[in-house]
């Protein structure tokens, strides 16, 4: 079934076209993504299919009976109810029906009713219809779904009576979304449905609307999330659309693919061209050969020639080097406590970063990771512990809310004022990498759209060449190409990362380790996203077995087979977990013997300070090697048990 089909849809904007001859079909259970750059008009073309927007030409054709629920980018409730009052004006037809049935049951109860037989079948009749109704439209599972929903986008049952005046942007464009899902339209609408989203409600979100039951078209520029959601992917790009079967990595494959065969067909062309115009250059003249170019010239008169098949769409093209290495040791920090003022967010932190090292920071959202990155680079004041920056370490911080870039400078003087030894060709030639041209260096940086400044951010990062960079979202704002450009250079970075991200494709692609951050301290997992989420169930799973008390003996045995599977599934638990702990101790051993070390040298032993720094570091060290040691012999025992 049919629920969208767009056909030779066309929009300008005055003078500017927008979208060309655009076709698209949405079926019932598709899941379709829109994709292109910043500008492309993909949000024109949802809200002109939403109804917001007029269009030029063309037709849009919904059937009569299907709703179309739309969620606007950074759309948020603004409402003057309690959060749960919000949701149950979804389900108004619901509790109308349900009152009907509360007022029948009273109906039921009146003694002139129950002692007239036939008045009492007539409205238990009318009552078990109503009832087969209720039951049929959800009538005894809305505030359960509900719940389910709120639970889902992190709104729990102490948050209910809430004012939505109260809650924050983030968590109102939350709140619209969790109503857009319960209303359950045929066609969901989403303009950015992943911003304001961490990972563990992003998560949630996939496996929603993986199983639910209408058709969606989404707009994301979260690659993570479309390769787990979309199966249909069309690109919007130079005011046209092109339709591609698969999720967004098979669509970048296809794509790659279509742009091969198209360069080598445009280059056959030319080549073509390029013959049939020497041949007539050659022969025009020529009396015995005149009546042939002609004949050419006609030919190339009537041809029908491709465009170039990357067109004239441009990509920003940067990447980032460093002035001077840093030491081996970049970043220590012991049990460190931060927050604002009097309130902590988070305590007993403990990382170690070295040279070269590219760490993700995790962590649900409020959980302190940009006081984190802001205490580290001093912006904040630590509330107790220490930080301890390497040899040489040079830092370079991108700060996702762009702080530092509210002035009414112009772009080109923005960069020029902070290196004043460059020229004014050379600052247009590193804005120009960052897609700033023409014009476009005259703007007034507080004018720049979000994208924009995430742009002037990075040009500044650049030319820092720091050696060390902490990056706090640093995909916000960009679009799809950006973000694959961005994430290029920095895999060529040859210094240190330390990034905040809720974006997993980037993290997968970039992250060597990942540090997860909690009230309560810090966890590191050697490996990226995926690694990262698999041995975390692990441990959770291995923490589970531990706190399941042993049974009572049973007189029941249960089935060989089972208790088999059952051993093996937790030997390769225990031992995936002890793999895990080895790579620790080996490489607390290794730090151990280069501190052991250092406090030999001659020029060190003769610092007393420096001495004692360093032993403080050795004994925090080989106490975290003794636990690490007593958890590994721990499982070891229970890993022989089980194979006794």
């Amino acid at each position: 079934m049919i629920v969208l089909q767009v056909n030779q849809l066309t929009k300008s904007f005055i003078a500017d076209e927008i979208l060309t001859n655009v076709k698209l079909e949405v079926q019932h259970r598709d899941r379709v993504a829109l994709v292109g750059r910043n500008g492309a008009g993909k949000s024109t073309l949802l809200k002109i299919i939403a109804g917001q927007l007029s269009y030029d030409s063309g037709d849009i054709i919904i059937p009569k009976d299907v709703r179309i629920g739309y969620l606007e980018q950074h759309a948020g409730l603004n409402s003057t109810r309690t959060i749960w009052q919000e949701m149950m004006t979804i389900f108004e037809p619901l509790r109308a029906k349900e009152q009907q049935l509360r007022n029948l049951e009273q109906k039921m109860a009146l003694p002139e009713v129950y002692g007239n037989q036939e008045r009492y079948a007539q409205i238990m009749a009318e009552y078990d219809q109503l009832q087969h109704d209720f039951k049929d439209i959800g009538g005894y599972q809305y505030e359960a779904d509900t719940r389910s929903v709120l639970h889902g986008m992190q709104f729990f049952e102490a948050d209910y009576d809430t004012p939505i005046t109260a809650l924050s942007g983030g968590q109102r464009t939350r709140l619209a979304l969790a109503k857009l899902l319960l209303s359950k339209p045929d066609l969901l609408i989403l303009d950015e449905p992943t911003n304001h989203l961490d990972i563990t409600t992003l998560q949630w979100l996939e496996s929603y609307l993986k199983g639910y039951d209408g058709a969606i078209l989404i707009v994301s520029h979260d690659r993570y999330f479309l390769d787990q959601i979309v199966t249909i992917v069309y690109e919007v790009s130079r005011q046209r659309v092109t339709k591609y079967t698969g999720n967004y990595s098979a669509y970048l494959q296809e794509k790659a693919k279509n742009f091969e065969r198209d360069l080598k067909m445009y280059e056959r062309q030319q080549d073509e061209k390029a013959r049939l115009e020497v041949f007539i250059q050659k022969n025009i003249a020529r009396a015995s050969t005149t009546k042939m170019a002609q004949s050419r010239r006609k030919m190339l008169a009537n041809m029908d020639f491709m465009d170039a098949p990357d067109g004239d769409e441009k990509s920003a093209s940067f990447g980032f080097n460093i002035d001077r290495q840093s030491g081996n040791d970049v970043l220590a920090i012991d049990d460190l406590r931060i927050g604002y003022q009097h309130k902590t967010i988070a305590k007993n932190i403990t990382m170690r970063i070295f040279r070269e090292d590219s760490i993700a920071l995790v962590g649900p959202n409020g959980v302190g990771k940009s006081t984190l990155l802001k205490t580290i680079v001093s912006d904040l004041h630590q509330a107790e512990g220490t930080i301890r920056y390497g040899t040489n370490v040079k830092i370079g911080y991108y700060d996702q809310e762009q702080a530092k870039l509210s002035s009414n400078k112009s772009v080109l003087y923005e960069l020029w004022d902070e290196w004043p030894l460059m020229n004014e060709g050379e600052i247009r030639s590193v804005l120009g990498q960052f897609l700033f041209s023409g014009e476009d260096v005259d703007k007034v940086v507080n004018d720049l759209s979000g994208g924009e400044k995430a742009r002037l951010a990075l040009a500044k990062l650049m030319l820092e060449k720091a050696n060390f960079l902490i990056l706090d979202e640093p995909t916000n704002h960009l679009d799809l190409d950006s973000k694959e450009v961005l994430e290029n250079a920095l895999l060529n970075y040859p210094g240190t990362l330390l990034f905040v991200s809720h974006d997993r494709y980037f993290i997968n692609r970039i992250a060597t380790k990942v540090i997860e951050l909690s009230p309560t301290g810090t966890f590191e997992y050697l490996g990226d996203y995926d690694y990262y989420v698999e041995k975390k169930q692990e441990l959770e799973e291995i923490a589970a077995m531990k706190a399941t008390p042993i049974k009572a003996i049973s007189t029941v045995k249960e089935h060989p087979t089972k208790i088999d599977k059952e051993a093996k599934k937790k030997e390769r638990q225990l031992r995936r977990a002890i793999e895990e702990l080895e790579t620790t101790m080996t490489a607390t051993t290794s730090e151990i013997e280069q501190l052991e070390m250092q406090l030999c040298e001659p020029a060190i032993f003769a610092d007393h300070e420096k001495v004692a720094e360093i032993q403080q570091q050795l004994d925090i060290v080989k106490a975290s090697h003794e636990a690490t040691e007593l958890e590994w012999l721990t499982l070891q025992e229970q890993l022989e048990e089980i194979a006794q």
